[in-house]
């Protein structure tokens, strides 16, 4: 992986039931810890370490809703491993399905840990306009895109306290 800048459009989903045959997506285990969560109005800057088998990216995503900025840098296992531990109390764990559907791929995430009995869908797109477009499957549940309660780091440091139906 490459370091990248970009404009990450996307849309955000509860899902209260899984797709049949789930098992058949390729799927990796994903932990994320957040380093430091600014959360003001008129700034909302995350700056996270993930890790994805022996992967490892320093992430800071700026701004809230359907389209912000994402800063991704792969960093070395020793530099993540020495970084880790100031993630403690803001981390979670998740499997990640990538799951295509009409030439674009659905990222389901199925919590675990502090999360568990949360699943989420997100969606990213390359323009406005098709982030417009979007008719998800029925297998998708309400739309949460920009919902706080719904972000990563919140989900880090609070869990999950409801069931999927509830918010």
């Amino acid at each position: 992986m490459r370091s990248t800048t970009k404009i990450e459009r996307e849309r955000k989903f509860l899902v209260e039931a899984l797709p049949p045959r789930l098992f058949r997506y390729p799927d990796e285990l994903i932990e994320q810890g957040y380093l430091a969560v600014t959360k003001r109005h008129d700034d909302f800057t995350e700056v996270r370490l993930r890790r994805v088998s022996k992967r490892y990216v320093l992430t800071v995503k700026k701004g809230r809703g359907k389209s912000r900025l994402e800063a991704e840098v792969p960093i070395a296992a020793d530099s993540a491993e020495r970084l880790w531990p100031l993630t403690r109390g803001r981390r979670i764990k998740k499997v990640r399905y990538n799951v295509p559907y009409r030439g674009l791929t659905i990222e389901l995430d199925v919590y675990r840990g502090n999360a568990k009995g949360l699943a989420v869908a997100e969606v990213e797109f390359k323009s406005a306009d098709e982030l417009k477009r979007f008719d998800p499957p029925s297998w998708f549940g309400r739309e949460v895109t920009g919902r706080r309660k719904f972000t990563n780091s919140r989900l880090a440091k609070d869990g999950w306290k409801h069931g999927p139906h509830k918010e």
